[in-house]
């Protein structure tokens, strides 16, 4: 008899950053079984960090949506995380304005509390 595997169980086994793993986990099963809006995770699946140290990666841009893309030039928005300040700003890197609509907003809230998260 074989048993099988579960992939998800040891996926985050290694990140030697414990806290991280255990909020990866836990967005893991909220999303997939309880409903978490995806955008809403301050862990990114993708590429096992805090969302705030991955989120300028190309791909964070999602134009459906308007997460970091700025629909009135159609143009990816670049975001910069000051962990140290706490700042984060999103910019479109066509004609420099901010986005303004729920989607960046959305992302702001979730950088902000990545970044509470990783140095609780």
């Amino acid at each position: 008899m074989t048993t099988m595997r579960n992939p998800t169980a040891d996926r985050y086994a290694t990140l030697p950053d414990r806290a991280l793993a255990a909020v990866l986990r836990a967005e893991d099963t909220a999303e997939e079984h309880h409903g978490l809006d995806p955008f809403e995770r301050i862990s990114c699946r993708l590429h096992r960090r805090w969302i705030h140290q991955c989120v300028h990666s190309p791909t964070h841009v999602v134009a459906i949506t308007g997460h970091r893309w700025c629909r009135d030039c159609e143009c990816p928005a670049s975001i910069s995380v000051d962990e140290l300040l706490g700042d984060v700003v999103i910019r479109c890197t066509g004609c420099l304005r901010v986005p303004t609509t729920a989607a960046t907003r959305q992302l702001v809230r979730a950088c902000r509390a990545s970044l509470a998260a990783a140095t609780a």
